[in-house]
């Protein structure tokens, strides 16, 4: 077992710190992360709006009026409906401070090439502007690539040079303005030149082409069984190995599941059928009960039938915790990390619970998440029925127990060692 170990090891550990010392990665996930609160309580307030309580309309509807809706919408709409303008902001300072360039100059160039980039729309009146779907959720992917193009090249006319030099008496303030202008004007005209070659191609638009050709097929990859199957087992095997699965793989699949959480949320405030089975909200509220590995069985085994004291005063420690979906005092305290005997239940657990979640809600026994952007610290049976109503949470209740008996046989075994242990 310990050859397997050291062999898994020796092959994940390099690929796992590539993934995370990615500063291009590591800008998406500052991005997403940055607006996570902003986010989440847009969200709320869509939730507030929509509570899924007999009656509750029509009483909102005599102390406010018919529209009372409105007032929970525009927060939502002002939010999620806007979301690239927030995760703009935290990916574009985050990549700036990585290529040591002016975090201020980098992200006023990225809105404006961002904004040039974008599809301008004509209403009746004939006045312009921008269609709000192409700041939302619509409109994600092309801002990652765009930022991140814009920055990167940025970068490189700074550090070559290609800049308007100031005296040092200049202030800081001024000097950095004009800096940026000939490398901002020429990402601008870079901007327009890529604009104008798209509008002569079948794809009309920029964003045309990032939605048929690089977002929509990865939004079908990532709301497919096969694809989550794959990706949760995987974070799962890098957390057995001491490093933060669900922070490497959350780089990567944050914006894909974001994005279908958005596009469930405007479903559902539409009143229309929810898209997406596979989406943030499943990930973190019927996949990670407990945390990664679906561990708040293990940490009730720890509390309550372990034999070894050790055992049990961790699980004192664990359970606190494991109710927020916070597992690390168990991955690193028991440890789970490097254990032959702990970690293989961990690492397969996602087999049994996205398997079992995905085929209930698929019957229809479990409504599909609504969208409801919830932090992933809301305890079970809560989450539950905030995304999928009462049957969400008689689910997250059939939850709780399940894992106990996953993690018992090979708990017991690790209690008796541990035991034995204390014993000699």
């Amino acid at each position: 077992m310990n050859q397997i170990v050291d062999w898994l090891q020796k092959r994940l550990n390099p690929i796992a710190d590539k993934l995370n010392a990615n500063i291009y990665l590591g800008a998406v996930r500052d991005g997403f992360f940055g607006a996570t609160s902003i986010l989440i309580i847009g969200s709320i307030f869509l939730l507030f709006g929509n509570l899924p309580i007999s009656g509750y309309a029509d009483f909102m509807s005599s102390i406010f009026g018919k529209n009372w809706s409105v007032f929970f919408t525009v927060p939502y709409d002002m939010t999620m409906n806007i979301m690239v303008i927030y995760v703009l902001i935290g990916m574009a300072r985050s990549l700036a401070k990585s290529l040591d360039v002016d975090e201020i100059q980098s992200t006023i160039l990225s809105f404006a090439t961002l904004f040039i980039l974008n599809p301008t729309i004509l209403d009746k009146s004939q006045a312009e502007g921008i269609a709000v779907a192409s700041i939302g959720s619509s409109g994600i992917f092309l801002s990652i690539v765009s930022t991140l193009i814009t920055i990167k090249l940025f970068s490189v006319f700074i550090h070559h040079g290609w800049k308007i030099k100031m005296p040092s008496s200049v202030p800081d303030m001024v000097s950095n303005s004009f800096t940026a202008l000939l490398p901002g004007a020429i990402l601008m005209i870079f901007a327009v030149i890529i604009r104008i070659l798209f509008s002569i191609t079948p794809f009309a638009t920029v964003q045309g082409f990032v939605l048929t050709i690089i977002q929509t097929p990865l939004l079908k990859i990532g709301s497919s069984y096969p694809a989550t199957l794959i990706v949760e087992f995987l974070e799962a095997l890098i957390f057995t190995f001491g490093l933060h699965g669900p922070s490497i793989i959350n780089s990567v699949m944050g914006p894909i599941w974001l994005t279908l959480t958005a596009q469930n949320q405007a479903a559902f405030q539409a009143g229309h059928a929810l898209p997406h089975i596979m989406n943030l909200q499943f990930d973190a509220n019927y996949l990670k009960l407990g945390g990664t590995g679906t561990t708040i069985g293990l940490a009730i085994l720890c509390l309550y039938f372990a034999k070894s004291k050790q055992v049990r005063t961790l699980g004192k420690l664990a359970i606190a915790p494991s109710i927020f979906n916070i597992n690390e005092p168990l991955i690193f305290g028991l440890p789970i990390v490097l254990n032959p005997i702990l970690m293989i239940p961990f690492a397969l657990s996602p087999f049994i619970f996205i398997s079992l979640s995905w085929l209930l809600t698929v019957i229809g026994w479990v409504p599909i998440a609504n969208g409801t952007n919830i932090p992933f610290t809301t305890p079970p049976i809560i989450a539950g029925f905030l995304i999928s109503g009462w049957q969400g949470a008689v689910w997250n209740i059939v939850e709780i127990f399940l894992p106990i008996a996953w993690y018992y046989p090979f708990f017991k075994i690790f209690d008796r060692d541990a035991q034995k242990q204390e014993t000699n």
